[in-house]
C-alpha cells in the first residue's frame, strides 16, 4: 500500500480502536441486526457473509403462547395452544442436551408465525426482566444481554437459512407475517435507555474495566457504539421516524432480494437446434438439458439431442457468454441479465404498496431509491452527513481512505486494461470476429484468446476436480496449515436439504466445531452466489456444562455444478477457488479460541477485514503441492498434468487489469450512491442512479456500460446484504490477504515445516482471536508490520504498473 494510503489505513484503524467514548463505530455481528435481517448476506458474488448473529437455543420448551398472540396483536394464527407451541421444531427441538443444532427438516412454513412469535414473547419478557435488575458488571448486563435473543436468533436464523436455500411462497409469506414483529423487539432491545446506561456505567467504572479480558471489553464497546447507531438517543418524532424507517428497510430488503430470485428464474429461452448450442461445452449442454427437463416442461431433454434451456443461472450463464457461438443468443441472454429485476413482472404491472408500503411489483428501481432516500435520511437522525459516513462508523476504513485507496488501484490498473481491451480487439479482428466488439462478445473472445495464449480450457480441468478429492484436497491442507481433521459427522442430524453435508472439526482428537456443506445449485429454490454463515457462534455461555463452550457451527453454501449423467461434481477452477473462500470465513469462524460469544468468530470483525481469510485461502488453488494432491481424474485417477498447472498460475494474471477495474467500478458507484457530496436520493427521480453509474464509468470501464444497463437492480451486495458503502471491502481485505499470504511465499512455500510454523500463527492470530481485537492489531501479531499493496500488486501482475 503506498505510504499515505498505509498511513492513513493505519491511523483511521487506530482512531477506532481508541475512541472508546466516541459515537459508535464498529461493525459486528450483533444482536439487533441479527434481528433486523438487513445484513449478510448478499449474493450475486461468491462470498456473501451473513450477519444473523445466530445464537444458540436454551434448554426450555417455551409456554407463553398467550403472550405470543398479544404480542402480535392477536394474530397468531395456529397452533395457539400451549400444547401446539410445545411440539412446534422452532421452540422444543433446541436443548443442550442435543448440541442445539437446528431441526432444519422437521421446520414446515405453518411453523414460523407461531414459534417465532412465542420465542419473542420469551426474548420480550427477558428484556423486560433485565431493564429491571442490570447491574453495571459483565454478569450483570453484558452476559444476560447475549442470552436474551440467542434462543430466537439460532431460530430465525434457520428459518431464514431455509428461505436462502428452499425458497417458497409459503415460506416468504410466513417470514414476511413476523418480519415487521422481529424488527419491532430489534428497535426495542437497541433503544433501551436502561439497558445503554448499564453497559455505558460499567465502561466508566475503573474497577470493573480492568477486570475485564480484552475481548470483553471488546464487546462492551461494540454493544454501546450498536445502542447509539441504534437511535437509543433518539426520543420523540425523531425516534418513531428512525423506527419506521428501519421496519421499511427491512421490508424493501427482503422484497429486493425476492425480485431478484424471482427475475433469474423467470428467463428461460429454450432451443431445439444443435445449432443454438454450437460451441457450447459439455457440461453446460448437461446443464441445460437438466434446466429443461425440470423447469422447463421437457422431461425427454438431453445433453446430447436437447431441448436446451439457457437460463441466468451462473453453470448455464457463464458458458453461454463465453463458449456460445450463435452471437444473436449470447445478446439476448446478456441484455436480459443486465436488466434484471428492472421493470414489472408479468402479471405484476398493475400491482400496489402492501401495508409495509413497499411496491412489490417485481422492479426493484423505486426499491433503490427510496433505499437511499431512507439512508440518507437515517443517517441524518443520527447525526451524520450520509450513510457512508454511518456505514464507515464500523470499519476499519473512513471514506477518504476508501475512496483513496479505490482511486490508487484505479491509477495502476487502468493502463493494463486498456492494453488489455486493444489486444482482444486485434485478436478478434484477426480470428473472423466483428470488428466493433460488444458486450455479450467480450466474454467469447477472451475466452478465445486465453485459450490460444495458454492452450487450455475450463473444460480440459474439469475431469481433474470431482469435488470429493477436492474437498478431501481442501481438508488435507487445513490440516498442514491448522492441525486440525475434518471428517464427516456420525451425529444424525437434519439437514437444510438432502445435498448438504455436515463435517466434524477435529483438534488434538476433541470436536472443537462442525459445518454444513450445501454445495450445488438448484436455480427452482436457491439463491445464487456462494455465502458463508453462523449457525451460532462459540460461547461459554451456552456450555453443556459449567466451565465448557458451546462449540461454534457454520454454514458454507455454494452453486457449483450438479453431479450429472451419473458424473460427481466436476468443479470449474473457478469453483474450486469459491469454495476455499467460502472455506476461509467457516473456518475463521469455527477456529475461534474466543470463548466470549459476543465476539468469537465471525462476530465483531469490522466488516473491510471479514474478507482477508476468504481470499487468503484462494491463493492455495495455485500453489503446486495443493492443487496436485487433489487434481486427479475421476475416471483413471491420474494426476493433473504439470504442464497444466504451469498453465494455471500464468492464466492467473490474464485479464488482471480488466477484473480489477469491474471491481473498482463496482465499489466506486456504490460509495458515490451513498455520499452526499456524489449524489442527492431526493430528487425522486430513480434515472439519476443510472446516470451516476455511467458518470463513475467514464472513469472506471474502459468500455462503457450500455444506456439501458440496469445492474444496479441486481446488485444484492449492496441493496439486499450486509455491504451498502462497504463493497469497497472486497479491494480492502485483498490487500491485507495478499500480503498475509506474502509471509508464507516469504517462509517458503515448498517448505513444509515452514508452511506449519507459518500457519499456526495464522491460525492463532487471524483466524483465533477473530473480533476480540482491531484488525489491524491481529494483522501486526501476524505479520509484525502494518500492510502494504506490494503483494496484491504483484499476484494481480500489475507490479510494472506501479513503478
Amino acid at each position: 500500500m503506498p505510504a499515505q494510503t498505509t498511513a492513513s489505513l493505519a491511523s483511521s484503524a487506530n482512531a477506532r480502536s481508541t475512541r472508546a467514548n466516541t459515537p459508535a463505530r464498529h461493525n459486528r455481528t450483533n444482536i439487533r441486526r441479527s434481528l433486523l435481517g438487513v445484513s449478510g448476506v448478499s449474493a450475486i458474488t461468491r462470498s456473501v457473509l451473513c450477519a444473523f448473529a445466530a445464537r444458540s437455543l436454551s434448554s426450555r420448551a417455551t409456554t407463553t403462547t398467550v403472550v405470543a398472540a398479544a404480542v402480535s396483536g392477536g394474530h397468531c394464527r395456529a397452533m395457539s395452544a400451549t400444547t401446539e407451541i410445545a411440539t412446534n421444531p422452532l421452540t422444543s427441538k433446541f436443548s443442550r442436551e442435543t448440541g442445539y443444532f437446528p431441526p432444519f427438516e422437521s421446520i414446515k412454513p405453518e411453523h414460523v408465525a407461531p414459534g417465532i412469535r412465542a420465542l419473542l414473547a420469551e426474548s420480550e419478557q427477558k428484556l423486560e426482566s433485565l431493564e429491571k435488575t442490570a447491574t453495571p458488571t459483565w454478569d450483570g448486563v453484558m452476559a444476560p444481554l447475549e442470552e436474551l435473543t440467542d434462543r430466537l436468533g439460532v431460530a430465525w436464523g434457520a428459518v431464514k437459512h431455509l428461505k436462502s436455500v428452499r425458497d417458497n411462497e409459503e415460506l416468504r409469506t410466513a417470514v414476511d407475517e413476523v418480519q415487521p414483529e422481529r424488527v419491532k423487539l430489534s428497535l426495542r432491545i437497541s433503544q433501551s435507555e436502561a439497558l445503554y446506561k448499564a453497559i455505558k456505567s460499567l465502561r466508566e467504572d475503573e474497577a470493573q474495566w480492568s477486570g475485564l479480558s480484552n475481548a470483553q471489553k471488546r464487546a462492551v464497546d461494540a454493544e454501546l457504539k450498536d445502542f447509539e447507531l441504534g437511535g437509543v438517543g433518539l426520543t420523540g418524532d425523531a425516534k418513531e421516524e428512525f423506527n419506521a424507517i428501519q421496519q421499511k428497510m427491512s421490508s424493501i430488503s427482503t422484497t429486493f432480494s425476492n425480485n431478484l430470485l424471482d427475475a433469474t428464474k423467470a428467463y428461460m429461452k429454450v432451443v431445439t437446434s444443435k445449432d443454438d448450442v454450437d460451441g457450447l461445452p459439455p457440461s453446460a449442454l448437461a446443464a441445460a438439458a437438466a434446466a429443461a427437463r425440470d423447469r422447463g416442461g421437457h422431461p425427454e431433454a438431453t445433453a446430447e439431442s436437447g431441448p436446451w434451456a439457457l437460463t441466468l443461472d451462473m453453470p448455464v450463464y457463464l458458458p453461454v457468454m463465453q463458449h456460445l457461438k450463435k452471437r444473436e443468443l449470447r445478446e439476448e441472454v446478456y441484455r436480459a441479465s443486465i436488466t434484471r429485476a428492472s421493470k414489472p413482472a408479468e402479471g405484476k404491472e398493475g400491482a400496489v404498496a402492501g401495508e409495509d408500503g413497499v411496491l412489490k411489483n417485481g422492479d426493484n428501481t423505486p426499491l433503490i431509491l427510496e433505499t437511499l432516500r431512507l439512508r440518507k435520511r437515517k443517517a441524518a437522525l443520527l447525526g451524520y452527513d450520509d450513510h457512508c459516513s454511518v456505514s464507515m462508523a464500523k470499519k476499519m476504513a473512513t471514506p477518504e481512505t476508501a475512496f483513496d485507496l479505490l482511486e490508487d488501484l484505479r491509477v495502476k490498473s487502468m493502463s493494463y486494461a486498456s492494453k488489455e481491451l486493444e489486444d482482444l480487439k486485434e485478436y478478434a479482428k484477426a480470428n473472423g470476429g466483428p470488428d466493433d466488439l460488444k458486450h455479450w462478445d467480450m466474454p467469447f473472445w477472451a475466452e478465445r484468446l486465453r485459450e490460444a495464449q495458454y492452450s487450455f480450457t475450463e473444460e480440459d480441468l474439469r475431469p481433474y476436480l470431482p469435488l470429493p478429492a477436492v474437498l478431501d484436497g481442501l481438508f488435507s491442507l487445513l490440516n498442514k496449515l491448522f492441525d486440525i481433521e475434518v471428517k464427516p459427522t456420525t451425529q444424525n442430524l437434519e439437514k437444510p436439504h438432502p445435498d448438504v453435508q455436515i463435517f466434524d472439526v477435529f483438534r488434538d482428537g476433541a470436536v472443537i466445531a462442525h459445518f454444513y456443506l450445501d454445495p450445488y445449485a438448484r436455480p427452482a429454490e436457491k439463491r445464487g452466489g456462494a455465502w458463508m454463515d453462523e449457525v451460532f457462534a462459540r460461547s461459554s455461555l451456552f456450555g453443556s456444562e459449567p466451565g465448557t463452550c458451546r462449540l461454534p457451527v457454520a454454514h458454507m453454501v455454494c452453486n457449483q455444478t450438479p453431479p450429472v449423467d451419473g458424473k460427481p461434481s466436476l468443479m470449474t477452477f473457478r469453483e474450486v477457488e469459491t469454495l476455499f473462500h467460502e472455506a476461509g470465513h467457516a473456518f475463521q469462524h469455527m477456529l475461534t479460541k474466543v470463548d466470549c460469544g459476543l465476539c468469537s468468530g465471525i462476530r465483531n470483525v469490522e466488516w473491510d477485514a471479514v474478507e482477508l481469510p476468504s481470499q487468503f485461502m484462494e491463493n492455495w488453488c495455485y500453489h503446486r503441492a495443493t492443487l496436485m494432491s487433489f487434481a486427479k481424474h475421476y475416471e483413471t485417477g491420474e494426476p493433473l498434468p504439470d504442464d497444466l498447472f504451469d498453465k494455471i498460475v500464468a492464466a492467473r494474471t490474464f485479464r488482471a487489469g480488466s477484473m480489477m477495474m469491474r471491481q473498482l467500478h463496482f465499489a466506486t458507484v456504490d460509495l458515490s450512491l451513498h455520499s452526499a457530496a456524489h449524489f442527492d436520493p431526493e430528487s425522486g427521480d430513480a434515472s439519476k442512479i443510472f446516470e451516476l453509474e455511467q458518470k463513475v464509468a467514464e472513469k472506471t470501464c474502459v468500455v462503457m456500460p450500455l444506456p439501458e444497463d440496469r445492474f444496479l437492480c441486481g446488485f444484492a451486495h449492496i441493496f439486499a446484504g450486509g455491504y451498502s458503502a462497504g463493497y469497497f471491502s472486497y479491494k480492502w481485505a485483498e490487500v491485507l490477504s495478499a500480503d498475509a499470504f506474502g509471509a508464507f511465499e516469504e517462509a517458503g512455500l515448498e517448505d513444509d515445516e515452514a508452511v506449519k510454523s507459518t500457519g499456526r500463527l495464522f491460525a492463532d492470530t487471524v483466524m483465533g482471536l477473530g473480533g476480540s481485537l482491531p484488525p489491524m492489531e491481529v494483522f501486526t501479531k501476524f505479520r509484525g508490520r502494518e500492510p502494504t499493496t506490494d503483494a496484491l500488486l504483484r499476484h494481480s501482475g500489475l507490479v510494472a504498473a506501479s513503478a
